[in-house]
Order: C-alpha cells, then structure tokens, then sequence
C-alpha cells in the first residue's frame, strides 16, 4: 500500500525534534530487504535522485539544493539517524533530466552524526546549479538501480527519493522502470513539486501529485509528499528525508491508493511531448 501527504497537513518534524516518535506510525517490516545475511552496516541506502529540468527555475533548483542541504544537517534529521539499529545511512545524490543525463553530486557517503551530515551537506551547496532538457523519470530509476549494486554499505532498506516538477516525457515508461525496481525490493518515494501553475511552455500537468502516486512511488510503505507552497520547499524536503530514515509513513492516510486504474494517464508526459512536438 502507497500513501500520500500534503506538507500542509502532516506534523511530524516537532514530535521528531523533541525524540517523540509516538505521532508518527511504526515501521514497516514490510520495506525491508528479505536477504540479511550480509549483517547491514546502515540503516538504509538512500539514493537522492533530483530534477533539474528547465521546467525547474534557477530560484526553485536553489531552493531545492539548499532544502536538501539543510534537511541534512537538521536536528530532527539527525534524531531520525539515532532511532534505527545501526545509527547510520548510507546516502547518494544526483540530478536528472533527460534520459542519458544524469549527474552524480555525492557519490556514496556514510552519514553517522553531525560531522559526517556538515560534511555532505557541504559537498552538496559547492556544486554549481545546472539546468537541462527533457524529463525523465524512469531514466532517474534506471540510472538509481545499479547505484545500489556499487555501494560498499550494505543497508536493512533501500530506497530511492525522486524529486520533480513534471510527468515523464522522455526515454522508457516511467511504470515499467518503477515496477522492475520494486520487485528488486527498492521502495520509491516521490517529492512532486506543485508550486506554480501548469504551463504550456514547461509541459505542466494538473495533479501532478496524484500522476506521482499512482505511477511514479511504489514498494511497501511508499509515500508522496507534495509541495504547494514554495515557502514549505525546504520543510516538505526535511519532512520526506525524516520519514525515509526513520523508516516511518504519515501517520495520516490523506490518499489511499488502491489497486486501480490510475487517476491520471502514466503516459501522459510522452502524450503531451507527441502532441506538440511529433516525435
């Protein structure tokens, strides 16, 4: 089962930050990996997966950079590391677009505590901004895949974070790449960024929330935060990144999502694409 949340509506961070955790639900035994044989290391392996299309404006791609930097170094972050087993993740970030573009920022790195969280965080805000063209979401998952295979740290989870602001429009069906990673046991969470209104010119979709839900997250315990407002950028990023290392869903089912037809066409992003451009 997937779930959904509004930023707006889940209150996790303050009951996080005091130690509390009873607000927020147990976790899923369900999202962990069925082979423990190797003696895991970490907590999970995290890969940080983030759009940097031209959809995406320069103001938002720093917003977005620096949500993920502070969410990092953040006290209620850092008191999510000390609930799991092993105190610590395993954690790799890169920026997306276009099918064959995507761009490793911070190689696998091991976050233990305040030092090693600076020290990530850090690496992340000297990168320069990028922009590129085209979207592609399965390509941000099948570039993710491997990633696991290449981690020296072995985690109880692994989960792949996807961050964007349109439907996939380029390379493979977005369900088909998620569905291959679920049956390998990865969990896909979705940060779908809402905070301007859909645009012709930047291949904008109503309720992207719901296409993020219904073809994009997938595995036990996946979930949606979304962002509406762009003053919550920063907060719905720190809240997702909470929840994903403390192995925690919004205590909140705000969306259930059942076995269905999807509310907004999977394919949608290819159709627009096909319809204006012919190819």
């Amino acid at each position: 089962m997937r779930w959904c949340v509004s930023i707006g509506a889940m209150l996790v961070l303050g009951a996080m930050a005091g130690g509390d955790v009873a607000g927020i639900a147990a976790p899923n035994p369900g999202t962990r990996l069925a082979e423990k044989e190797a003696d895991p290391s970490v907590d999970v392996e995290l890969v940080l997966a983030v759009d940097v299309s031209y959809s995406m404006d320069m103001d938002e791609l720093a917003i977005q950079r620096e949500g993920y930097a502070q969410a990092i170094v953040s006290k209620e972050f850092l008191q999510a590391l000390k609930t799991g087993p092993n105190g610590k993740i395993a954690v790799t970030y890169f920026e997306w677009a276009a099918s064959s573009d995507q761009k490793i920022i911070i190689p696998w790195r091991v976050i233990d505590g305040p030092e090693t969280a600076d020290a990530v965080a850090s690496e992340i805000m000297r990168t320069p901004i990028r922009r590129a063209s085209r979207t592609s979401i399965s390509g941000a998952i099948n570039f993710a895949m491997p990633l696991f295979d290449e981690n020296p740290h072995r985690g109880l989870r692994r989960v792949i974070d996807i961050s964007g602001d349109g439907p996939n429009n380029n390379g493979a069906p977005v369900t088909g790449a998620r569905d291959a990673a679920v049956e390998k046991g990865v969990t896909i969470n979705g940060l779908p960024i809402m905070v301007k209104e859909p645009s012709y010119s930047t291949m904008d979709i109503d309720n992207l929330d719901y296409y993020y839900e219904d073809c994009v997250i997938g595995g036990p315990g996946s979930f949606v935060v979304t962002i509406k407002d762009r003053d919550k950028f920063k907060e719905a990023i720190r809240t997702k990144l909470v929840l994903e290392v403390a192995d925690r869903m919004p205590e909140r089912r705000i969306v259930p999502v059942a076995e269905r037809e999807p509310r907004v066409n999977c394919m949608i992003g290819e159709k627009i694409w096909q319809d204006r451009w012919g190819r």
